[in-house]
């Protein structure tokens, strides 16, 4: 059922042109709020991504052993501590597929980086985002915003940034630091 759902909405996105892209992001967006694309949390809880709804996201694959770990963890907290009032939310999606970093369970993974790091983001189920059992949120960002080298997420802190209606406006690479990126969150923030 799930996946009738997911070729009819790519069916969807595909016959409307480039002048109804709001349309097309509108339309997976709807998806994803009602349900077909859920999510769990790290405790298993469905979770509707239309609490979103309204918020700007950096939505990013994390990985606890990772030599991109630390700084990562570091400035997401950042962006989020600075953020969070202004309608920024940071959605961790664990993932295991590069280099096996992330094997924790989630209960250690949640402990991992709301000990650690002192986050307060939500931190989701281990997902993969890459191959036949990629989580369908990251089957539909990876579509929207190619990389360079192709649509596959190359490794671990792979980051989306979605604006407040829905459409995934930027993808940046595992290497780019989450500070970087501040002034791109800034301006999402900033629009009405």
């Amino acid at each position: 059922m799930l996946f009738v759902a997911i070729q009819l909405i790519l069916h969807l996105s595909s016959i409307l042109d480039d002048s109804h892209s709001l349309w097309k992001n509108w339309v997976v967006f709807n998806a994803i709020a009602t349900g077909t694309f859920r999510p769990q949390d790290a405790k298993g809880n469905d979770i509707n991504l239309s609490t979103y709804k309204g918020k700007v996201l950096l939505i990013v694959n994390v990985a606890s052993q990772c030599g991109l770990t630390n700084s990562n963890y570091t400035e997401l907290t950042q962006l989020y501590e600075k953020y969070k009032n202004q309608g920024l939310e940071i959605l961790a999606f664990p993932c295991n597929q590069f280099g096996s970093q992330e094997p924790g369970t989630n209960e250690e993974i949640q402990e991992f980086v709301c000990t650690r790091f002192k986050a307060e983001y939500p931190v989701f189920d281990k997902v993969e985002v890459n191959g036949d059992n990629a989580a369908p949120i990251y089957k539909y960002m990876k579509s929207v915003k190619g990389s360079l080298f192709g649509d596959n997420i190359k490794w671990n802190f792979s980051k989306f940034l979605v604006n407040k209606e829905g459409e995934v406006v930027d993808r940046y690479a595992p290497t780019t630091s989450p500070l970087s990126i501040e002034k791109d969150i800034k301006k999402l923030l900033e629009k009405a």
